[in-house]
């Protein structure tokens, strides 16, 4: 990052609302729907990466696929039940809005499908903060590959040297990390602020309030740590 951050790239789902156990549980119980018994710290870790990778990362990639999308159907289905209680994370709103206000870009860029997104966005009420906004159906492949940056970065018009990435889980550190893009971490997805500094994230926050409170400090560190690299 050789310019002033401009703009900030959120991933959603964990990161901006309260989701990733809803999506363990369901992925959990279409898995032994199948006859998959997979732990559920397991699936837990593996949140964050799109349907067309868990499963490589849940079950192996030489299993038969033959019933995948029977999986990933029964996962999106049981999701969908918990759709109208989703609830943002503490400061979601508020953040987005603060990043809107000090004139930077917001763009969210999620491995959720083009439906869980909307119920995502009216979850948070926030469209008026957004430059824009990418799904799995943007991408041809899903976080920890960095396709759906990619494609946020090219919506957006800005460049991987001029923006920070909002995440909690390993897959969004290791995708902005592909683009040399600085990764601020949440623990608001379960996951520990020494999982996440340990792959690379450049500073770790609990919840969206908690970065909002200490944005300053978040980018100015973000920028500090890429310049250095």
């Amino acid at each position: 990052m050789t310019k002033p951050v401009t703009g900030v790239l959120f991933d959603v789902d964990g990161t901006l609302v309260d989701t990733v156990y809803l999506h363990a549980v369901a992925w959990w119980q279409a898995l032994r729907q199948h006859d998959h018994d997979v732990p559920m710290a397991h699936i837990h870790r593996a949140i964050g990466m799109g349907s067309d990778r868990i499963l490589d990362e849940l079950l192996g990639p030489d299993r038969d696929r033959e019933r995948d999308g029977e999986i990933v159907a029964a996962h999106a289905s049981l999701h969908a039940v918990h759709w109208p209680a989703l609830r943002p994370l503490p400061g979601a709103r508020r953040l987005l809005e603060d990043c809107a206000g000090r004139g930077l870009s917001v763009v969210l860029a999620t491995s959720a499908s083009r439906p869980e997104l909307q119920a995502l966005l009216r979850c948070l009420d926030a469209d008026q903060a957004l430059t824009a906004v990418t799904s799995a159906d943007d991408a041809e492949q899903s976080k920890p590959a960095p396709d759906i940056v990619e494609v946020a970065l090219e919506r957006s018009g800005l460049s991987a040297e001029e923006v920070v990435f909002v995440g909690d889980s390993v897959w969004d550190v290791r995708a902005a990390g592909q683009l040399s893009i600085p990764c601020i971490g949440l623990t608001s997805g379960g996951l520990s602020a020494v999982e996440l500094l340990e792959e690379g994230a450049t500073g770790v926050y609990e919840h969206p309030q908690d970065l909002l409170d200490h944005l300053d400090e978040a980018l100015a560190t973000a920028l500090r740590m890429a310049l250095s690299v």
